[in-house]
């Protein structure tokens, strides 16, 4: 593998990894991920049900009967 190759490969790698803004795949708000596997914000993750590993209720549909 040549240098530049190295170079555009390790770059990629960081881009991956910076943070940015995602959602919450607890409760859809965004917020700024610290890395790239941070899926779940601060106040999901400092919250009692987060804490003790209460799963996610579904949320009622739109319609209407």
């Amino acid at each position: 593998m040549s240098e530049t190759e190295l170079k555009d490969k390790e770059e990629t790698a960081e881009a991956v990894d910076a943070p940015k803004v995602r959602q919450c795949l607890r409760c859809q708000s965004d917020f700024e991920s610290s890395w790239a596997g941070e899926r779940i914000c601060t106040r999901c993750k400092n919250s009692n049900a987060w804490r003790s590993n209460v799963p996610l209720q579904p949320r009622p549909t739109g319609g209407s009967r």
